[in-house]
């Protein structure tokens, strides 16, 4: 999976769930993370998306930790999410 793809798979689960964040894990040292910026309002008209390429933060590594341990290859297919939307 290139990098433009797991790009789209992020923001389309973002978007498709109405989570807070999306993660996709590409390598044990690659994650793709799309975070949604401020406090959710349904009146608004546009939002604002953090994108995050790169390092997988300390939450990350333990999740590929536990993945690897349960035999888990990379890339992991399933997006993580977090934060249901209200």
């Amino acid at each position: 999976m290139t990098t433009m793809t797991a790009i789209e798979k992020a923001l389309s689960m973002l978007w498709a769930t109405g989570a807070r964040s999306a993660t996709v894990y590409l390598t044990e040292r690659l994650t793709v993370r799309a975070t949604r910026v401020g406090k959710p309002d349904r009146r608004a008209r546009q939002e604002n998306v953090r994108l995050t390429i790169g390092r997988p933060n300390y939450a990350a590594r333990a999740f590929i930790r536990l993945a690897t341990r349960a035999g888990e290859t990379f890339p992991i297919r399933k997006v993580q999410l977090t934060g249901a939307r209200t």
